[in-house]
């Protein structure tokens, strides 16, 4: 089993609060760190939550608004100061590229890494042999993306009976079959479609930047186990979100429940909202699987085939 752990570092939109950051998420996957949008003093909420600055890392900017970008600046030098050995991949709109050789440029930051800058287009943006990485343009005042991290089919469940059958002892063999590879035995190949059941899905994420309700996101979305979805209004000041090219709390909420997504989590809070359990029972009313996300919430996503994700098990998890 591979763990894949989400952690929100940033839920405000605009404005940081007092206690909520500037937006930025991040999914921790096998030692493997992956951050959607960096917002002002990430690096502060990155220690806070104990996240290694030198451990393999993709940054993915949603769009070029301040409130997404200005802290990867910041992350960039401490990552430099903290001797970072390890290659920094960035990958964003338009526009990008400019903005990190200028600045880099201006305020002379010494890199001891190799920093990999790709400006991308819709479809896909990584891919390994685990997981897949794809974006979408979504519907906000300027070029954003929304993105979805989509890990690999695992074999199907390991059948004893069946390798008792074909007499395999216990052991490298059974490892080898459960992997998915095939093995020779007495002279005979076992494939392992002779002893696994059908292929186990793995787990998608998806995480949607700013924009507007789309339906062609609403496809995007579909089937994640998680959604993590901006609010940046509540369902009181749709015409301002009209206006703005954001989403409500509704609207998130309904991105979630027609997409079929399991989890929702709300994020990027306007400054006006002090307390956004008001967005949550909102929310809650459409999608009832909706959390009003908070900066260091933490949880482990598992595989849907192994155990049900519930509200109540991503809030006994951060409450713990």
């Amino acid at each position: 089993m591979t763990d894949l752990k989400i952690i929100l570092l940033g839920t405000s939109g605009a404005v940081p609060t007092s206690n909520r950051n500037l937006i930025s998420n991040a999914i921790i996957r096998d030692n493997e760190l992956f951050i959607f949008d960096t917002g002002e003093a990430i690096q502060q909420s990155m220690m806070k939550n104990k996240v290694g600055m030198n451990r393999p890392t993709h940054i993915f900017i949603s769009h070029m608004h301040g409130d997404h970008i200005l802290g990867l600046l910041g992350l960039i030098q401490t990552m430099s100061l903290l001797l970072r050995d390890k290659p920094l991949f960035i990958y964003g709109p338009s526009g990008v590229s400019r903005f990190l050789k200028s600045n880099i440029n201006i305020f002379n930051i010494k890199l001891n890494f190799k920093l990999i800058v790709k400006e991308i287009s819709p479809g896909l943006v990584v891919k390994t042999k685990d997981y897949k990485i794809y974006a979408k343009k979504a519907n906000h005042s300027i070029l954003n993306y929304s993105y979805i991290l989509v890990e690999s089919s695992r074999p199907g469940k390991f059948y004893v009976s069946k390798a008792k059958k074909f007499g395999i002892p216990e052991g490298s063999l059974w490892s080898k079959l459960q992997s998915g590879r095939s093995i020779r035995y007495k002279g005979r190949s076992i494939h392992p479609s002779d002893v696994l059941g059908k292929p186990r899905p793995g787990r998608k994420i998806g995480i949607s930047g700013d924009t507007r309700p789309t339906k062609s996101l609403i496809k995007f979305f579909s089937s994640c186990d998680v959604l993590i979805h901006e609010s940046t209004f509540s369902s009181d000041e749709k015409t301002l979100a009209i206006e703005r090219f954001h989403s409500t709390s509704i609207e998130a909420a309904s991105v979630a429940k027609e997409s079929s997504s399991n989890i929702l989590l709300l994020t990027h809070f306007s400054s006006r909202y002090a307390d956004t359990k008001l967005l949550e029972r909102q929310a809650c009313k459409i999608h009832r699987n909706s959390i009003a996300g908070r900066d260091s919430m933490s949880f482990i996503v598992p595989y849907s085939d192994e155990k049900r994700l519930t509200k109540s098990y991503v809030l006994a998890q951060t409450n713990r």
